[in-house]
């Protein structure tokens, strides 16, 4: 097995992290003599051991001389465990090879540590892959002062989100919304727009296979307090956190009544304002799933990170609802192409990922 080979496996396992390690990021690490793995581990969950204290568990004894392959830098300081870099240099590893250098200014460092001690270290092999895959880590240290946000659309192969009548539940398949509950599960917060939560009365809830670390925050864009009381979200807040993103001339009686049901009510001018109140509130990420308008606009501010857009095998037609609605028009020369990151079926729907340029 090549270093390139070993980083995507490396890659692969530390998918086993989503959802499960809070605010830390997703590392995989991989041990090889001659070519041969001898060790692997993930970080599996917040507070537990990191990906190369686990490779080293396995290796043991045959460790000494070896090479490690491991997508994120290994830390250099003391946190809820060791710092990576120490076991390294104790194990007695001849060459570290890393994919992405860490952000974190408490941790990072240890790519320096390493080669002080005489450890060959070499950084960046496959780093854009592993950015992607931590692209909330890389965006909340990056002091933006907001949330890092990610647009997910279901959609049909004409771009439309629901049908004339505003229905949407089901344009995709059973196998892409079993993996969105998966997605969920890797955000602080799953928002929706007040029209969206008024036509569809969704739980937004992690219900998949990835119980997360913490459960996200559950938002509703409301500029004008309209949550419906009688909804799920409104009569399930007291038991799981529901925020709601009002302007500050929203209805006085609506207010009082959404923060009565039990509903956090975030007062705020506008989109931009609204998501420094989520990132000040501790929100790194939110995973918004519609409406058409709230896309639009998120993508018009330049608010959107990332877009998970799956298409189902239909046509709705022009009478359906725009996945991006209320979009200024743009020239063609002045059009910034986004950067796909993803692509994959899910059942007969695909999915592609795409990453703001």
């Amino acid at each position: 097995m090549t270093h390139r080979e070993a980083m995507e496996r490396a890659w692969r396992l530390a998918w086993k992290g989503w959802g499960r390690v809070g605010s830390n990021p997703m590392v995989g690490a991989v041990i090889l003599r001659d070519g041969r793995v001898i060790g692997e581990g993930w970080h599996g969950h917040y507070g537990g051991p990191h990906a190369e204290v686990q490779a080293l568990a396995q290796a043991g004894q045959e460790a000494r001389g070896a090479d490690m392959v491991v997508t994120l830098e290994p830390c250099a300081h003391h946190g809820k465990t060791p710092p990576c870099a120490g076991a390294i240099q104790a194990a007695g590893l001849a060459r570290v090879v890393f994919g992405a250098a860490d952000v974190d200014p408490r941790a990072r460092g240890g790519a320096e540590v390493l080669r002080r001690a005489g450890i060959e270290v070499e950084g960046g092999l496959f780093e854009d892959e592993v950015r992607a895959q931590n692209a909330v880590f890389f965006h909340r240290h990056a002091w933006t002062g907001r949330p890092w946000v990610a647009v997910k659309l279901a959609m049909s192969l004409d771009g439309r989100i629901a049908d004339q009548a505003g229905r949407s539940k089901w344009i995709t398949g059973e196998p892409a919304r079993d993996w969105v509950q998966w997605l969920r599960a890797g955000h602080d917060a799953i928002a929706v727009g007040a029209g969206t939560a008024a036509a569809d009365d969704p739980q937004l809830t992690a219900r998949g296979d990835v119980q997360p670390q913490k459960p996200p925050l559950r938002v509703v864009f409301d500029a004008r307090a309209e949550l419906p009381l009688s909804g799920k979200l409104a009569t399930s807040a007291r038991h799981a956190p529901v925020a709601a993103l009002v302007r500050p001339d929203a209805p006085a009686e609506r207010v009082a009544a959404l923060r009565e049901a039990g509903v956090e009510v975030i007062q705020g001018m506008g989109l931009a304002t609204w998501l420094g109140a989520l990132h000040a509130r501790g929100v790194g990420s939110v995973l918004v799933e519609g409406g058409g308008k709230l896309a639009g606009r998120l993508l018009d501010a330049g608010l959107a990170d990332r877009l998970y857009l799956i298409y189902a095998p239909v046509v709705i037609g022009d009478r359906g609802a725009a996945a991006f609605a209320e979009v200024a028009a743009r020239a063609l020369p002045d059009l910034r192409r986004w950067r796909t990151v993803g692509r994959r079926a899910l059942g007969q729907d695909t999915l592609l990922v795409f990453d703001r340029p």
